[in-house]
């Protein structure tokens, strides 16, 4: 709460900036998949960020300048990422990146960005190399709270113990495996086949029928947008009792995967995607300072990925407000000393040593029953 009052106080006063600042505008680039396989979130992304603009530029913008979104599609492929990345370096100067869920787009561009001194607040997992995570920020929760939370249900809730994985190759997915991999044995569980698929597969039964012929009674399903509905229509037409477990996605995805499915599809669900169930607190508070805003421009879709891109640049805001600098490596500072900051996707705690915000996890279990997300944990 603290930090939500003072980003308040650093939208308020910034009236009072120099009226020579008035004309500039602070220029956000932003690399996101509006087409392609990320196309679901990241066009989310994108909607949330403009109104997350809209609404600092209505209150006077960042100390006198207001914010200018540089929207490029990157076609959820990291070559087309480093072509529009460089792009909004080189031509069109930006001063931040607040970017979408493409993690090997973001890493392929990091090199230039790094170059640059630009920080990145990105909607994926951090780049490889110390050099780049010193200059990006993730406000992603970290990928084994997905995965956590997942295993912690079947151990509670079902006497499955053997579950198979189905993964895209994407770098978030891949690390997710490798520690769904690593904390099985933790949970009492069994992984007898990990199989990867490409984004454009069309059809999963071959992989469903070894994980079936393995004992599997559960598919640990990790990776976004129409895939996962395929997986439930290809379970449902091998005749399978099996549970399909997914990861955190867009409502528009877990609709149709539960109208096929039914009880038997569970997914990771945001704080976003269950807010009338939140009890009341800072998190309900905050997602409804942003709710009504989202829904007066975009009615009743999804806010979860919305709501993290507005969290990515009210966190901005405040950097900004703190360093009382445009500066890059003022930016990029500041951000790591800033009071801990209750968004709508969690409450971000960065620091010097920690740049994936989200320490605590913020999940729930749920299943898409009667036209409505239902918590089940």
């Amino acid at each position: 709460m603290k930090a939500a009052s003072f980003i308040a106080l650093a939208l308020a006063t910034t009236a009072l900036a120099a009226p020579a600042m008035a004309q500039e505008t602070f220029k956000v680039g932003v690399s996101v998949g509006l087409t392609g396989y990320a196309a679901a979130v990241d066009r989310a992304w994108r909607d949330g960020l403009e109104v997350a603009a809209d609404y600092v530029n209505s209150k006077g913008g960042v100390r006198g300048r207001k914010i200018q979104l540089v929207i490029e599609d990157n076609k959820s492929e990291p070559q087309e990422a480093v072509t529009v990345y460089r792009k909004m370096i080189s031509s069109d100067k930006v001063n931040i990146f607040i970017s979408g869920c493409v993690s090997a787009g973001n890493f392929a561009a990091a090199q230039f960005v790094v170059r640059a001194q630009i920080p990145m607040m990105l909607c994926s997992i951090l780049p490889p190399q110390p050099d780049q995570v010193k200059w990006a920020y993730s406000f992603l929760a970290p990928p084994r709270f997905e995965v956590e939370k997942r295993f912690a249900y079947l151990k509670d809730k079902t006497p499955i113990r053997k579950v198979g994985v189905l993964h895209d190759p994407s770098p978030y997915a891949n690390l997710q495996k490798d520690l769904a991999v690593k904390a099985a044995p933790d949970y009492g569980i069994e992984l007898p086949v990990v199989e990867q698929y490409k984004q454009d597969d069309a059809d999963f039964s071959t992989q469903i029928s070894k994980m079936e012929s393995a004992g599997a009674k559960a598919v640990l399903k990790i990776g976004l947008g129409g895939s996962t509905v395929t997986t439930a229509k290809n379970i449902k037409q091998l005749g399978l009792n099996t549970l399909l477990l997914g990861s955190v996605d867009d409502l528009a995805v877990f609709k149709p995967t539960g109208e096929t499915l039914g009880n038997q599809f569970l997914f990771v669900a945001a704080p976003a995607q269950v807010y009338e169930t939140l009890p009341e607190g800072a998190l309900k508070q905050e997602i409804a300072r942003f709710l009504p805003l989202w829904r007066a421009k975009h009615g009743d879709r999804d806010a979860v990925w919305a709501g993290k891109a507005w969290d990515a640049l009210m966190v901005t805001v405040a950097a900004i407000d703190k360093a009382q600098s445009f500066d890059g490596e003022a930016i990029r500072a500041a951000v790591e000393t800033l009071p801990p900051y209750q968004g709508t996707g969690g409450i971000y705690s960065f620091s010097p040593t920690v740049h994936q915000g989200i320490t605590t996890n913020p999940f729930f279990m749920a299943t898409y029953e009667n036209g409505k997300v239902m918590v089940k944990n």
